[in-house]
């Protein structure tokens, strides 16, 4: 992107060698939900305060042109936790329960990076939102961590009410309820689980995957949390600005005890959110388009690394990567082999963060990215990425768009008329990757939703134009 400054990035050491168990890195991979890419203040926020989340950007690497693998959250996380697209395996749409009785999940055939860390020596924990299988084969302690506290599903109350539904569908520890008496609110909850895992697991290498539900809707945060956007005079912005407001400051008590415990030069923390940001209260600017998107708004996201023993920090980078980069990057941190039988979609991302060249073609870590989403079983939104050019097939729109990124990262310019042979180049690559994927498990409703948002946005613009509103 040509208004940003891209800086060279330099690692401070080799990363490869015969690490002993107390030079392994701690990992810590902090995943937002639907929070929207102007709501940090890395990224040029200045209504939501995000101190720590700026501190930790400024100690390491932001990702300008960062992306999750997929517009909305479950299959997200599915891509997240395997390094692998998530349509290679089915998992294209959030999971729920089948009509017989059984539920779907993130498929048993899939090795996670918990799991390859867990068997080389790591003590794994997963905190928060799982939303990858509510059935007890799918749960966090049944595919690689050593700890569990959170809840299964999509959404929750943040005060752990679980209203019509059994109490297995509220927090959990190991698969076991956690009392609503135990909990405050949920942020805080994961927060401090979080800063307990590490203060537990001090004398060994961990990973911890600690996935806040925070910001995604419901709407609840407390009084002491709105306290930091009293500023913000639009109610809804002032909650949604508090609720990242206090996921922040549990970042910041996680990073503090770190600190205090010597251990954070040694721990490699990714911090990103599973998608773009959420339709109503978040900021997405200056990007087009929302959560369920495939325009930039629904898949670039804020996106930031940092380790400080060996990457320098207070830089900024421009090439486009996935979150699909994180299980191999972490792997490579961690000296742990990528078993051959894994084909991995994700790069380790560490050669190319020392690379001093951003504009060399042959130093970027991705030619080519692709995003999909099931509208039924052979019927597809889609979007392929390849250099500067990017092509999206909209559901929305029902028509092909094409793209200049470099020139118009805002995607208001649609060259599709005048580039011909550029969308059918771009067609031919999506195809040919789309016979290395299978057709979804199963659906949800994202599809049949997407024709009703564009026909409210028709309907709203119609009605301001005969002056009905």
């Amino acid at each position: 992107m040509t208004t940003r400054i891209a800086a060279a990035l330099v690692a401070i050491v080799s990363l490869y060698g015969n690490l002993t168990a107390n030079d392994r890195p701690n990992i810590i991979v902090i995943v937002a939900d639907d929070l929207g890419f102007s709501d940090v203040g890395f990224n040029g926020c200045k209504e939501i305060p995000t101190p720590h989340l700026d501190e930790l950007a400024q100690s390491g690497i932001v990702f300008d042109s960062g992306y999750a693998s997929h517009p909305y959250c479950s299959p997200s996380r599915a891509g997240l936790l395997t390094g692998r697209y998530q349509q290679r395996f089915g998992h294209e749409c959030n999971p729920g329960f089948s009509d017989d009785g059984s539920s779907d999940g993130l498929p048993l055939s899939e090795t996670l990076l918990s799991t390859l860390l867990q068997d080389n020596g790591y003590q794994t924990s997963c905190i928060g939102k799982w939303h990858l299988g509510d059935d007890p084969i799918f749960w966090p302690n049944e595919r690689g961590f050593d700890e569990w506290f959170g809840f299964s599903g999509g959404g929750m109350s943040y005060w752990g009410d679980t209203g019509n539904k059994s109490p297995e569908h509220g927090v959990l520890r190991n698969g076991e309820v956690v009392a609503k008496s135990e909990l405050s609110y949920l942020t805080d909850d994961f927060s401090s689980e979080a800063v307990s895992f590490v203060e537990r697991n001090q004398s060994n290498p961990f990973f911890m995957y600690l996935a806040y539900n925070a910001p995604h809707a419901p709407d609840q945060v407390t009084r002491e949390h709105l306290k930091k956007t009293e500023h913000i005079e639009y109610g809804g912005r002032a909650v949604y600005g508090a609720m990242v407001a206090a996921m922040d400051e549990g970042i910041g008590r996680v990073t503090a005890k770190l600190k205090e415990l010597n251990l954070r030069d040694n721990t490699l923390i990714f911090f990103y959110s599973d998608n773009g940001g959420r339709t109503e209260h978040a900021i997405n600017f200056p990007y087009r388009g929302h959560k369920g998107m495939l325009f930039e708004g629904g898949i670039r996201v804020p996106f930031c690394v940092s380790w400080p023993a060996q990457i320098q920090g207070d830089q900024r980078y421009d090439n486009p990567i996935t979150a699909l980069d994180i299980f191999p990057t972490a792997l490579a941190a961690a000296e742990v082999e990528t078993p051959e039988s894994m084909q991995l979609d994700g790069v380790n991302l560490l050669p190319f963060l020392k690379h001093n060249d951003q504009h060399d073609d042959e130093t970027k870590p991705h030619q080519t990215l692709f995003w999909r989403y099931a509208v039924g079983n052979d019927h597809f939104g889609y979007a392929v990425r390849d250099g500067d050019h990017k092509l999206v097939y909209s559901v929305y729109k029902s028509k092909h768009l094409l793209f200049d990124i470099a020139h118009d990262p805002w995607e208001r310019e649609d060259l599709s008329a005048t580039k011909p042979a550029m969308v059918k180049k771009l067609v031919t690559k999506y195809e040919k990757w789309q016979q290395e994927m299978m057709p979804p498990r199963w659906l949800d409703p994202h599809g049949p939703n997407v024709k009703k948002e564009e026909q409210k946005r028709q309907a709203a613009v119609d009605a301001a134009s005969r002056g009905d509103q």
